[in-house]
């Protein structure tokens, strides 16, 4: 109506009744690429939010930003090439209002940091494609 088109996706019931959503309206009748683009951006975007702030460890929020990745890898790199001499290592985790400081003595705490937070990672990962292989453009044609 009024040269108003709207896709849907992301349909989720809820126990009371009611639906849950994504919405997108464009001004034109989109063709299947801005379908497709619309939808598989919202997916990437809601992947990154996830790797970003989805992991807890050690009942602390961990801030996955690309730039932490990159130093906690190097942390972690660095103290298995060193058995350990570049031990302790400090990191901030938590939130801006309740940060939480936490202090890697051993290479077997922050393996198991590591390793967590890769796989958190990866998990992430995985269910992004998932979704995008799941997505059925004939839905919307």
């Amino acid at each position: 109506a009024k040269d108003k088109w709207r896709i849907r996706w992301d349909i989720q019931k809820q126990d009371n009744g009611n639906v849950n959503y994504m919405e997108h309206e464009f001004d034109h009748k989109p063709d299947s690429k801005e379908i497709r683009h619309t939808v598989i951006s919202w997916i990437n975007e809601q992947t990154d939010n996830i790797i970003l702030t989805g992991f807890i460890w050690n009942d602390m929020n961990v801030w996955l930003s690309q730039e932490n990745q990159f130093n906690y890898k190097v942390a972690y790199d660095l103290a298995v090439q060193t058995l350990g001499a570049s031990l302790p290592v400090t990191f901030k985790f938590g939130t801006d209002n309740e940060p939480c400081y936490y202090k890697f003595s051993s290479i077997e705490q922050l393996k198991d940091f590591y390793t967590k937070a890769a796989l958190h990672i990866q998990t992430t990962l995985e269910e992004c494609w998932k979704a995008k292989d799941s997505f059925n453009l004939d839905l919307y044609q």
